[in-house]
């Protein structure tokens, strides 16, 4: 079984807030519905699971329900022998929303307090927009995203010990030994390749064949892909179009979304004409956004420019099975000719999404772009990163810039490359760029790891 931080959040949601819901939203193939019952068998005696997307396209039961007691009959018709009392009942709605008005029955069911509820959905976000009402107050919506970094590293059998000795020696702002550094590094490569996306992992681990590992990333990509088309007919295709264009948008120079590109010269539209699209992308869970910033004060979210956007995939072995098919050579072996920036932002974007942060990029005119700012809420100030994948990672003119200019008052900022050594020069911190699986929103999402120590394979 893959190791999930997330399983600790859901069992201490279960354990603490009796009286809400926990709805877990994020991509399909993601593992929420594996995680959520293996934590709910743990803890509850009885166990019952309803797959709505299921019911949906089979028999519709819950598609004739307009009440708490239609719920309770047809519940209790498919499961009646596992249900008892709330505290050791515990019922897990999947895919809720394929029936949004459920979503609003929720407030009802948690008022009763028959039993205990949890739900999941890969498209939470479009389904509580269109939800009869939202129960506020009866329902906490939490994401979950792809396996990060840390813990494909768990999945490749490095020790909970190793991964706390780095995590040390990150926040003393020092360098790993060159044997630890050179393995850190190796394995960062390989997720690059694999990716986060519990299936790829396994299939990795089980044959450590990456041409097995594509298919299953070319099934994952076009399962994402009929999604985006199953969604209501006036936005279906365009949809489907803004995904399939995201690799190569990151390609190009600034990286962002260029709205004439969409209506392939059909007629210029605004940006605003295709928020529902966007939002769709992004609330369903398979594209991470980064929005503009040109005025960076803390918090950033103040000065969000909501018509400069960049999207990323939500999972970079998704990218590289594009970008490169089974090539593995393009990332493991510094091919000179093969620019893996685009790739680097597309892993940290990633991880600092699943670690709890709203992404930012600064764009100037004047100062350059600098990849991302994220607020640190430590010292109250915006912080800057570069991402850089080759040998000039100290070439940076946008970050010169911004970090020169008085009215930004930001004099630090952090550039993660492949370099072993951390070390500070004139307000910027080089450090490799595995150590990007350190940065959390706050020590509370920073989970400690409590797994059996296991010793990491010979470096």
């Amino acid at each position: 079984m893959l190791y999930r931080k997330y399983a600790r959040r859901i069992e201490e949601f279960l354990k603490t807030q009796p009286n809400k819901i926990l709805l877990v939203n994020g991509a399909r193939q993601i593992g929420k519905s594996f995680i959520i019952r293996y934590v709910g068998k743990q803890l509850f005696k009885n166990y019952v699971e309803i797959n709505l997307k299921e019911d949906k396209e089979g028999d519709g039961v819950f598609a004739k329900v307009k009440s708490v007691q239609d719920f309770h009959v047809q519940l209790s018709a498919l499961a009646g022998k596992h249900l008892d009392k709330k505290e050791n009942t515990l019922v897990f709605l999947d895919e809720i929303q394929s029936y949004p008005a459920l979503l609003t029955m929720l407030k009802f069911l948690n008022q009763e307090g028959r039993y205990t509820y949890i739900a999941s959905g890969s498209q939470l976000g479009v389904a509580l927009s269109e939800a009869p009402s939202v129960p506020l107050g009866s329902i906490a919506v939490e994401e979950m995203y792809p396996l990060d970094f840390e813990e494909f590293l768990l999945a490749m059998d490095c020790g909970a010990n190793v991964i706390e000795a780095a995590k040390e020696s990150f926040l003393k702002r020092e360098a790993l030994s060159e044997a630890l550094h050179d393995y850190m590094l190796r394995q960062f490569k390989t997720y690059l390749l694999v990716g986060g996306l519990p299936e790829v992992i396994n299939t990795f681990i089980e044959t450590r064949n990456i041409a097995r590992c594509r298919k299953v990333h070319r099934d994952i990509h076009n399962l994402y892909r009929i999604d985006a088309s199953q969604y209501d007919k006036d936005h279906k295709l365009v949809i489907r179009r803004i995904y399939d264009m995201i690799p190569s948008n990151l390609e190009n120079k600034k990286k962002r979304v260029i709205v004439k590109n969409i209506s392939e010269g059909t007629g210029h539209r605004s940006f605003a004409d295709y928020a529902d699209e966007f939002e769709y992308l992004i609330n369903s869970g398979i594209a991470l956004s980064v929005h503009a910033i040109s005025n960076p004060h803390f918090p950033l979210s103040e000065s969000e420019q909501k018509n400069l956007l960049k999207l990323y995939l939500n999972d970079v072995g998704l990218l590289t099975s594009i970008l490169y098919d089974t090539n593995v050579n393009a990332v493991l072996h510094d091919d000179c000719s093969i620019n893996l920036g685009t790739v680097y932002e597309s892993v940290v974007a990633q991880e600092l999404h699943a670690h709890g942060y709203k992404l930012y990029y600064f764009d100037n005119k004047k100062k350059g772009e600098v990849d991302y700012l994220i607020d640190d809420y430590d010292s109250l100030h915006v912080l800057p990163l570069e991402i850089k994948s080759g040998k000039d990672y100290k070439v940076h003119s946008a970050l010169d810039n911004f970090l020169s200019t008085p009215l930004y008052n930001i004099n630090h900022a952090i550039v993660f490359c492949n370099e072993r050594d951390v070390k500070e020069e004139n307000g910027v911190t080089y450090m490799p760029v595995y150590y990007s699986m350190f940065l959390y929103k706050s020590e509370q999402n920073a989970d400690e790891l409590t797994l059996p120590v296991i010793l990491p394979p010979e470096m």
